[in-house]
């Protein structure tokens, strides 16, 4: 990145939400979506990582290619942000290996490498977005989320299953038109399930949808969650399919 740029966005407008991240690393991984950040630059990696957290995604961030691979072939993610000026490995040969993989993850360029011929080139290898450095973070946020909802299959921005809708953008919780007040982990996990109506989602999917690295799940975590939303919501709201998981009435 050049020196004297600068990432603008929520982390940057509130120095005590990036400086409380930054002491709580097990909050980056509370929330919904899971997103993996690979960049090097530590200044970097923590205001996006505080920003995606702040927007209520759950970030795991690495700082180089090996780890970045490794991550990928031991979780499952919503979406990638990848550096290219990686140390050792560059960035697009980490995204032509995900791609000959067959990994149809949503892969987002954060690079300060700006020419025409860098951007064809990532977007050639395989990347479905490319954002140069230095970015404000509500514009990467957008893109973040048009990037999940085109990977979702759908084009409008709020998601509606029967009476409820969701809003990944505001995490609003409507029923009946009637908001419903939720927590970031129970939104995380309706999210979860409304990505994927009509099919089944088992318990271990869900701890890995809210739930991030090194942080220590209750073993009736998810239940005490669906329980929760059934009370706020409504018991037929969620069905559990014994021994599966639970889908979304």
């Amino acid at each position: 990145m050049p020196t004297g740029s600068k990432i603008r966005g929520p982390a940057s407008r509130n120095p005590r939400l990036a400086a409380e991240l930054s002491l709580r690393p097990d909050l980056y991984r509370c929330l919904a979506m899971r997103v993996l950040v690979v960049e090097d630059d530590p200044m970097i990696g923590e205001a996006v990582v505080a920003g995606l957290a702040a927007d209520g995604y759950a970030v795991d961030w690495v700082r180089d290619a090996s780890s970045a691979e490794l991550s990928m072939g031991t979780h499952s993610y919503s979406l990638v942000l990848l550096d290219i000026g990686l140390p050792a490995r560059d960035g697009i040969e980490v995204l032509k290996t995900m791609r000959a993989r067959k990994e149809d993850v949503p892969v987002l360029i954060i690079t300060a490498r700006d020419t025409v011929a860098d951007r064809i080139a990532g977007l050639d290898a395989g990347a479905d977005d490319y954002l140069v450095k230095p970015f404000d973070l509500d514009e990467l946020s957008a893109r973040a989320r048009a990037l999940l909802r085109r990977a979702a299959g759908r084009a409008e921005p709020l998601i509606q299953r029967g009476a409820l809708t969701l809003n990944p953008a505001t995490h609003e919780v409507r029923l009946h038109g009637g908001s419903i007040e939720v927590s970031a982990r129970e939104f995380a996990l309706l999210l979860a399930l409304a990505e994927r109506p009509g099919s089944v989602v088992s318990r271990s999917q869900l701890e890995e949808k809210v739930y991030g690295w090194n942080e220590a799940v209750g073993s009736n975590a998810i239940e005490v969650h669906v329980h929760n939303l059934r009370r706020k919501l409504g018991e037929s709201i969620i069905r559990n399919v014994r021994g599966l998981g639970y889908t979304l009435e």
